[in-house]
């Protein structure tokens, strides 16, 4: 089998003005990622997704070109079943020679950012092209499934003080998920107003449904630690991003003047950003995002050092059919892997970009057994919504 094509497509999606949310991020008008079809001489096509920003709305021009222009010329003529030594091509070029001899890397630059997200997209498609080849679901070849189903928690939460109580108990009663997460940090002013609003959603959720908390990484270290102290008897399950992305040390600052458990990793890049996080002691949970931080190549090696260091892994899943699939089966295979994230706000890469539905019932999120990523890209959808710039 041989790679013939590698085609990546910006897709811009305009969200309803009545759907959009605001946050931290803004306004959010659209849902935007960047979609990796790799087709075979023998018929067999893999999907596969990028992002540009972990929110739903990005420019991703120039991340579709990377993959167009930088890496579809090293793949064509590929076998593509051989993923782990296509993703060391594509991370190690021009020295891919020499890193797949020797057995480390030899990246021209330090790799993160745009570079990493691209080949994750190449990755996702790769992995769902040796499923499909075999006839088998992506979690059988990482080593099956521990359950058939996983728990889900409701991603969502941009509600005032007043009203958030009640946005949360809609997620409750829509899908019956016994988790949510609401938002917090930069958007409500200060920390205090923060911690106002998840009293109100704690009680008005009670002492059942487990609450987490995401600040975006927007708050300093004080701000966070303020935040913390303020809901210490709020039993939340976890605060996500409390601190930039770049200042792990005071992440794990914070980490360490609180019991409130922390969770991060959706704006991180590649093993060795999470490999730091868990030397530093910076969370309890490691938070992936397959569309970023590498592919499921990567993904198995962070499942890895979450499970090293007695860590639990919890996939970012605010993204599109093919990465929330790809990281349904990431979760559902490792033995850190415990729940899984469901967004409440308007997702058309999720549910209409594909054939086939990811449905929570009684909080529950059934593990497909379909072969590949187990997803069927509606082309017309990709295709009515690819922008060129």
């Amino acid at each position: 089998m041989k790679i013939t094509s590698v085609l990546a497509t910006w897709v811009h999606v305009p969200i309803p003005y009545e759907r959009q949310h605001t946050s931290d991020f803004g306004r959010i008008a659209s849902f935007d990622s960047v979609i990796v079809k790799v087709e075979t001489d023998g018929g067999l096509v893999g999907w596969g997704e990028a992002k540009a920003g972990v929110g739903s709305a990005a420019s991703a021009h120039g991340l579709a070109a990377i993959i167009n222009l930088d890496y579809a010329p090293l793949l064509v003529g590929q076998d593509p079943r051989d993923v782990s030594r296509l993703w060391d091509v594509m991370y190690n070029t021009p020295r891919e020679g020499y890193a797949v001899e020797r057995g480390h890397v030899l990246p021209q630059l330090g790799r993160r950012g745009l570079s990493i997200s691209a080949i994750a997209g190449v990755d996702l498609a790769l992995w769902d092209l040796l499923g499909k080849s075999l006839g088998a679901p992506v979690w059988r070849l990482l080593g099956g499934r521990r359950a058939e189903r996983m728990p889900a928690y409701a991603s969502g939460g941009w509600a005032d003080e007043t009203r958030i109580g009640e946005q949360l108990l809609g997620y409750v009663r829509t899908g019956g998920f016994r988790a949510v997460k609401m938002r917090v940090g930069v958007m409500d002013g200060e920390p205090h107003r923060s911690a106002a609003r998840v009293r109100a959603a704690r009680k008005a959720l009670g002492p059942d449904v487990k609450l987490m908390a995401d600040a975006h990484g927007t708050w300093t270290v004080a701000e966070a630690k303020a935040f913390c102290r303020m809901v210490e008897d709020c039993d939340l399950y976890w605060l996500e991003e409390p601190v930039t992305a770049d200042d792990k040390p005071g992440l794990a600052e914070v980490r360490r003047s609180s019991s409130v458990p922390i969770a991060t990793g959706e704006s991180e890049f590649t093993r060795h950003d999470f490999r730091e996080i868990a030397e530093l002691r910076g969370a309890d949970v490691l938070q992936p995002d397959l569309a970023i931080a590498g592919g499921l190549t990567e993904g198995v090696r962070i499942g890895a050092i979450a499970s090293a260091y007695n860590l639990r892994l919890a996939p970012h899943l605010w993204s599109g059919a093919p990465a929330f699939a790809a990281g349904v089966a990431l979760a559902a295979s490792q033995s850190a892997g415990f729940i899984l994230e469901y967004s409440l706000g308007a997702n058309p890469l999720l549910h209409d970009l594909v054939h086939e539905t990811f449905e929570v019932v009684d909080g529950q999120l059934e593990i497909p057994d379909r072969p590949g990523l187990g997803i069927t890209v509606d082309e017309t959808f990709v295709l009515r919504h690819a922008t060129a710039e």
